[in-house]
């Protein structure tokens, strides 16, 4: 990976400016495809395995037809990341998944992808690096537009729809955001098997170990697969299709020519996309509140994100 962002302008090719376009559509349209899939009353847990399963399944020619050699050099502790990942991937999709059950997708998506701060924060506990001024500040903006979002503001609702309301939200908020820690956990990873590990290889490795994770946890609780209308089983392939191989595979893609916290500003475009789509879709617009709870926290991420790239042109705390 190319450490100096500095150079990125000069060497990125344009085709890596495509990709960036390319990944905040494709990610953007995840909410939406879950949403539909809910609607459908399929399982979290089957939406979350089928987009894995599915794009692992597109992967497999291609990872073992041109990086056959390369897969057959893993060494153990390569291995024992690559499961961590996985597994927490797994949780990342089941927790995200489910929290577009209670709270919009707004809500959920902003949460979901606050997951730079999170990064920051566990480099700090593992790496032993200092966290700058500007993470911290912008950990502290996300945390106030979390509290925005957690105020009960529904005076003209009865009590038992107000409380029921607030409890749905929170619930969404906290499963969006173990969703954001668990892929904070990927990230990490990522970053550091992506230096020697070419896009293809890591992800086909990371999607697969995910799909198995995902599919015995569906065999253990006894989670229905079959029975559904055949619309259902369509949004479940483009799901696989759309945002998980094309999106999240170009996001890794992206990080052999830009810091990994500038792919991290790239991505909180996604909530802005899924919220559009979503106001289309299901003509879906949240409360003032949940918008301006939003937006702080997305201020916040790219507050943070900035510190994040300030801090690898200096030399500072970070090396990606």
């Amino acid at each position: 990976m190319k450490p100096q962002p500095s150079s990125y302008a000069r060497t990125t090719p344009i085709r890596a400016y495509l990709v960036i376009v390319i990944a905040i559509v494709a990610t953007s349209s995840a909410a939406i495809l879950i949403r539909l899939a809910l609607d459908e009353n399929m399982p979290p847990l089957l939406i979350a395995c089928a987009r894995l399963l599915i794009a692992t399944v597109a992967l497999t020619p291609i990872a073992l037809r041109r990086h056959k050699e390369r897969l057959a050099r893993l060494s153990r502790d390569e291995a024992k990341l690559i499961a961590l990942a996985g597994i927490c991937l797994a949780a990342h999709f089941t927790a995200w998944v489910t929290s577009l059950k209670y709270t919009t997708v707004l809500v959920s998506v902003v949460i979901v992808s606050t997951g730079p701060i999170w990064v920051a924060i566990l480099e700090v506990f593992f790496l032993h690096i200092r966290l700058s001024r500007a993470v911290v500040m912008g950990l502290l903006v996300a945390l106030t537009g979390g509290v925005i979002i957690g105020i009960p503001l529904n005076g003209a609702l009865s009590a038992p729809q107000a409380a029921e309301d607030l409890n749905a939200t929170v619930t969404g908020a906290l499963l969006a955001l173990v969703g954001a820690l668990t892929v904070s956990v990927y990230m990490l990873v990522g970053r550091r098997l992506r230096r020697t590990l070419p896009v293809i290889p890591y992800v086909w490795l990371v999607y697969g170990i995910a799909s198995l994770c995902s599919l015995v946890v569906i065999a253990v609780t006894s989670t229905p697969i079959t029975g559904f209308r055949p619309q259902g089983y369509l949004v479940l392939l483009a799901m696989g299709l759309i945002p998980q191989l094309v999106g999240h595979s170009s996001l890794n893609y992206l990080l052999e020519y830009f810091h990994a916290a500038i792919v991290s500003m790239f991505s909180q475009l996604e909530p802005i996309g899924s919220a559009l789509l979503a106001a289309l879709v299901f003509d879906e617009v949240p409360p003032a509140k949940q918008i301006a709870g939003s937006v702080v926290i997305i201020i916040g991420v790219l507050m943070a994100s900035r510190g994040e790239i300030r801090a690898a042109d200096t030399g500072e705390g970070h090396a990606d």
